[in-house]
């Protein structure tokens, strides 16, 4: 029976697979010999053939006619439609009123080809892409201290070689389960998992130490754990001396977080907070991660330095088994921000106002300089001037959903809803997807070949297994389709995928994020290479500032401002705090997991998880449906009551689309470097509730 190699198409782990078996009737297993996951999978992983043959596949394009209704139509006729409107709505108001909206699911060379299709095809700045919503906070406060951007800047298996691991605001356990089976490893070798979360989650349930913090106080533990270290003597004079830059001023800054003050913001004891600052500064070899809890923030970037100061202060990036890290959400989060499809970037983490690398890219594209446009709005402040007169009037979607996973939703709803032309290419008919004017249909994961990054920067090869249903095209055909009816086939010809990797090797040749020295065949002989790869005999770099940081003299730089407060507190009126997060069955919006009957039946509908004593001051039962309200709208979820968070919180997941959706109340306030929204902390409260069984 024939057996492909390829890996999964969910979480950033992009665990090793093989599929045997037919296109309608598959059958996945892990694969052993994919040194990150090891043959291991989760519940996703081993259902995720399960999409390819489903019923509610699109396989032909869609248009809406004149009654308002999506109906079939011909490929001629869906390209002539999407043809004329950016024509037109280009010709009205300008190249920038057409916009890109991407994904960090994509291949690389969907990436790369996304982000050459909006700068060459269209000539608009209006290009961003939903890992804007997860990573960027991280990649902002990693390139401010250590001069780039790689979310774990070592390989994966170094975590059951530390002897503590802290997590803040991440949940593997559940987001990415085969990774725990390092810190399985790391417990068994008697070291130690710290967790801070508001929850305590089942990767908590596997801490030593659960800090169980205020939504929004993140910074604050930090800078408390800091000033501790320093107090007790446990910073690690010598690497600051010898690797670093700016402590006098985070000394300075962190002076002002006693213990004292921290346990009151934080909730944490001091005690508590003394007794992992020794842990910490015990230790031999630490690691410290972050996740989506303290970088979905309006002061996101704040939040991640003030972790990353803190492995600093300890000496841990660049040492053996320790250092700073993002755990990466999305299955190509990491290669998704590297090569262009974010509104100030080009590939290979060039930064798109340098005149030096606007030159490269004109040289690779066969441009000229000036015609390369500048940077544009980032994701969220793209979408909520959607149909505005300073905004994008035409939207193309490519493997998002952002009706569901931005911020304040509603207002997202109102712009696609207002917008001349929307374009969705997806295999499902997604709620953005609902909304659309022309819907095409495109592959999915097994039926396409590509590269992805992984969360370690593993750039791997996803290898086809199918060949697509008739009528479906890749979404690297159909940017090109599109390209050539603008004028441009001469700069949108490939003949394979292949093709555009290898042009993406010479557009990151030289920069931060350096594939040049990556081939097809490279990633199937060794299982993968770690960027930066500057040529092919070079072995890649698995882990990075063993000898130095990227930065011009080499020194890592401590950066990091005085904890603020979140954009939106409990009040009066909504006298609560509203965090969200994923779940065991579901990933991203459910576009895929909730199809998928296996996954559906372990979460059919959202929950709103709060504590027993909240629960009765609000008259909550447990298994009553009710209405949450923040001031941007109203959710309907049923009631969990669990003692594993804080009296003071509720947490809802964000898998859900319409009347069930997380985003109509989380608050687009963003992180003035990153842009990130702050989906993580909003004020919140229980508008309604009635039995289980039905809503009012």
């Amino acid at each position: 029976m024939l057996e492909t190699r390829t890996h999964c198409p969910y979480c950033a782990f992009q665990c090793g697979i093989r599929i045997t078996g037919s296109a309608k009737a598959p059958v996945v297993s892990g694969d052993p010999d994919f040194p990150v996951n090891r043959g291991r999978l989760c519940a996703k992983g081993f259902t995720a053939a399960a999409t390819l043959s489903h019923p509610e596949r699109l396989t032909t394009p869609l248009a809406r006619d004149v009654s308002g209704n999506l109906v079939p139509v011909s490929w001629n006729a869906a390209l002539d439609r999407v043809e004329a409107g950016i024509r037109a709505v280009q010709e009205a108001y300008g190249a920038d009123a057409v916009g890109v909206f991407g994904s960090g699911a994509l291949t690389n060379e969907k990436t790369y080809l996304l982000g050459k299709f909006a700068r060459v095809a269209l000539r608009t700045a209006s290009i961003d892409y939903n890992g804007r919503f997860c990573m960027s906070s991280a990649a902002a406060a990693s390139n401010r201290a250590f001069g780039i951007d790689r979310g774990l800047p070592f390989p994966i298996a170094d975590l059951a070689r530390a002897d503590v691991v802290l997590i803040a605001g991440g949940n593997p356990a559940e987001t990415m389960p085969p990774l725990m089976q390092y810190i399985d490893e790391l417990r068994a070798r008697g070291g130690k998992l710290i967790v801070v979360d508001p929850r305590r989650t089942a990767t908590a349930e596997s801490a030593s130490h659960h800090l169980a913090v205020t939504p929004g106080t993140d910074a604050v533990l930090a800078l408390g754990l800091i000033h501790l270290l320093i107090r007790e003597r446990l910073a690690d004079a010598d690497y600051i001396a010898r690797r670093t830059e700016g402590f006098d001023r985070i000394r300075t800054l962190v002076a002002a977080y006693w213990p004292g003050r921290v346990e009151r913001i934080t909730g944490i004891p001091e005690a508590t907070l003394l007794e992992v600052a020794t842990i910490l500064g015990r230790a031999g070899s630490v690691t410290v991660l972050t996740g989506r809890g303290p970088e979905q923030q309006a002061q996101g970037v704040n939040n991640a330095s003030a972790y990353l100061n803190l492995a600093l202060v300890l000496g841990a990036p660049g040492k053996p088994s320790s250092g700073y890290g993002c755990l990466t959400g999305q299955g190509n989060g990491q290669g998704g921000r590297e090569h262009g499809q974010k509104a100030d970037q080009l590939p290979g983490y060039r930064d798109i106002r340098d005149p030096a690398a606007r030159r490269h890219m004109a040289e690779v594209w066969n441009v000229t300089e000036e015609s390369i446009p500048t940077a544009g709005l980032s994701a969220q402040e793209m979408l909520e001037k959607l149909g505005q007169d300073d905004g994008v009037r035409a939207l193309l979607v490519f493997g998002s959903n952002p009706v569901v996973s931005a911020a304040d939703a509603l207002t997202i709803d109102r712009g696609l809803r207002s917008l001349h032309l929307l374009v969705v290419s997806d295999f499902f008919l997604s709620e953005t997807a609902r909304l659309a004017d022309v819907v095409l249909p495109s592959a999915q994961w097994a039926e396409e070949e590509g590269t992805m990054t992984n969360l370690e920067g593993r750039v791997i090869h996803r290898r086809q297994a199918f060949t697509p249903p008739d009528g479906v095209k890749t979404d690297l055909e159909i940017l090109s389709l599109i390209a050539e009816r603008l004028g441009h086939k001469e700069r949108f010809t490939y003949g394979s995928p292949a093709e555009v990797f290898d042009e993406l090797r010479r557009a990151t040749a030289g920069s931060r994020a350096d594939y040049s020295g990556i081939t097809y065949d490279r990633l199937d002989r060794e299982n993968g290479v770690h960027w930066p790869c500057p040529s092919q005999i070079h072995p890649g770099t698995p882990v990075m500032f063993a000898e130095r940081f990227n930065t011009p003299d080499g020194r890592a730089r401590f950066l990091g401002d005085p904890h603020l407060p979140a954009a939106e507190e409990p009040d009066e009126d909504f006298p609560l705090y509203l965090t969200t997060g994923r779940l065991l069955a579901h990933y991203q919006t459910g576009t895929q997991t909730r199809r998928v009957p296996q996954l559906d039946r372990m979460a059919p509908r959202p929950t709103a998880q709060m504590h027993p004593l909240t629960a009765r001051r609000f008259g909550v039962a447990d298994g009553a449906d009710l209405v949450l309200t923040t001031r941007r709208g109203s959710a309907h979820f049923r009631a969990e009551v669990t003692p594993r968070l804080r009296q003071d919180t509720v947490f809802v997941p964000f898998h859900w689309g319409g009347a069930e959706s997380a985003n109509r109340l989380t608050n687009a306030a963003l992180d003035p470097i990153s842009r990130m929204p702050e989906f993580k902390v909003c004020a919140v409260r229980i508008e309604s509730t009635t039995e289980s069984g039905g809503l009012t």
